[in-house]
């Protein structure tokens, strides 16, 4: 159960962070109003989460997840530039990940 809510933490997080890139600064209604969205519901099932996971291991999947896939969709659809550079970047926070999960976190 504990996995399934971070999933979800982690996808209204990206969707949020999506969304907050469409606001303009906070300068539109409804892209502003989906972030804040986002991140209440992010939030809010991290909270939940955290219930059942220990915060470091909930913490580290939910802030490296979601930084990789912010990352992977700015290169992919909003047409950010993509570099080796930034493919190692994301690599190294999933890497990261791993290692802090595989050395205690739990």
């Amino acid at each position: 159960m504990g996995y399934g809510l971070l999933a979800a933490a982690i996808a209204a997080e990206v969707a949020g962070t999506t969304a907050m890139k469409y606001s303009e600064g906070f300068t539109r209604l409804w892209p502003s109003v989906f972030t804040v969205v986002g991140y209440l519901l992010a939030f809010s099932l991290l909270a939940q989460t955290l219930k059942t996971m220990s915060v470091g291991t909930a913490y580290a999947i939910w802030a490296g997840v979601g930084t990789a896939a912010v990352a992977a969709i700015g290169m992919l659809f909003l047409g950010e530039s993509a570099s080796p550079a930034k493919f190692a970047g994301i690599l190294l926070v999933i890497a990261g990940v791993v290692v802090l999960n595989m050395g205690g976190a739990h």
